[in-house]
């Protein structure tokens, strides 16, 4: 079982960065394909960014980030990332890291393991 937990968020300007970090448990991290999804007060859970499972995965983005965030992962430790540069106050949200073993996937209902969140506030 995959245990997950956030860290990294806070308080940034418009136009400012924030790396989040997800770091996970287990000698397997590398065998689960994870995603970043965000949550905005009285808003349904929101897709961000996906990366496959393995040394190499591919990388998916909702349209609304693309050019802006950037999902990585380094499976030596356990770790994955999701830089957010040119941060906008829409992307003010709780943000969630979630894995599930095989394949990406966009549907936050297709994820197992869940971490508890960190938020994210962008405001002037």
């Amino acid at each position: 079982q995959v245990q997950l937990g956030e860290s990294g968020g806070g308080l940034v300007q418009p136009g400012g960065s924030l790396r989040l970090s997800c770091a996970a448990s287990g000698p397997s991290f590398s065998m689960y394909s994870m995603g970043w999804f965000r949550q905005a007060p009285g808003k349904e859970r929101e897709f961000v960014a996906s990366i496959s499972w393995g040394w190499s995965g591919g990388k998916r983005y909702v349209d609304s980030v693309k050019g802006r965030f950037t999902i990585s992962r380094d499976n030596a430790a356990n770790t994955m990332y999701l830089q957010m540069s040119s941060l906008k106050p829409e992307d003010t949200a709780h943000y969630y890291c979630a894995a599930r073993k095989g394949g990406i996937s966009l549907k936050w209902d297709e994820y197992e393991y869940w971490g508890q969140g960190t938020q994210v506030i962008v405001s002037s």
